[in-house]
């Protein structure tokens, strides 16, 4: 089955990510994930949430937004203070992504917030934050021990995410929203350097799915999380 963008089955969007994109957070990089861009900022506050003061444990959370121009019709901002069912879930798959690679004693009593702005959208936008707030989570802890606020480095492990469909009968691997729209089965899979695997979400928008397609899915997504984890590495550097 030929793909809409001519990819192969198990071949990844083209995928940039530029650090230091921004220049008043820790950390910041643009990830770019085909026609999905995504901002990721990393910004460093000074105490943790009150039912976490005097523990010694620092936090690490994160919010999701899309623009208002992101897609073909135009977002209401959120003005209300109050945040729909998609966008809560989702930051909070982010948080906790993130959470699951960081010891939050050894960040101490300071709360890491990401930022994740989704600038254009064209499917993948909570895998490509995920990948991206791991990069913006990394440049800030940088700038923290450079200026020796701690003394350790409290990040254990990286992680990325990718999305993984079963469309028309076939596996794929990072779907663009074409793909996604019209995906009999959708997963999306958070998974660290190591291989852990944080949250494998997966489930059948049409019918079933076998044990034998679930661990084609899951084979797929790691050979893709594997570049994801290498393009992160390049972007850091040393």
């Amino acid at each position: 089955m030929a793909r809409v963008d001519g990819r192969r089955a198990d071949e990844l969007r083209l995928i940039k990510m530029r650090r230091g994109f921004t220049k008043a957070p820790a950390g910041s990089v643009l990830i770019k994930t085909g026609r999905t861009h995504v901002l990721c900022t990393a910004t460093v506050e000074e105490g943790v949430p009150k039912w976490r003061q005097d523990s010694g444990l620092g936090w690490v959370t994160a919010e999701y937004e899309m623009l208002p121009s992101s897609t073909g019709e135009r977002r209401a901002r959120n003005r209300g203070g109050k945040i729909d069912g998609r966008t809560q879930e989702i930051q909070r798959l982010i948080g906790r992504s993130l959470r699951a690679v960081v010891d939050m004693k050894r960040l101490g009593e300071r709360t890491i917030w990401l930022d994740c702005d989704v600038l254009q959208a064209d499917g993948g936008t909570r895998t490509a934050g995920i990948t991206g707030a791991y990069v913006a989570l990394a440049e800030a802890v940088r700038k923290l021990r450079a200026k020796r606020l701690i003394e350790s480095n409290p990040i254990m492990d990286s992680v990325a995410a990718v999305s993984v469909g079963l469309v028309r009968g076939k596996v794929l691997l990072d779907l663009c929203y074409e793909e996604d729209k019209d995906a009999d089965v959708d997963f999306n899979v958070v998974q660290t350097g190591r291989g852990r695997y944080v949250e494998v979400q997966g489930a059948a928008e049409a019918g079933t799915f076998s044990q034998a397609q679930m661990t084609k899915i899951l084979s797929m997504a790691g050979k893709g999380l594997r570049k994801l984890r290498k393009i992160q590495e390049e972007t850091l550097g040393k």
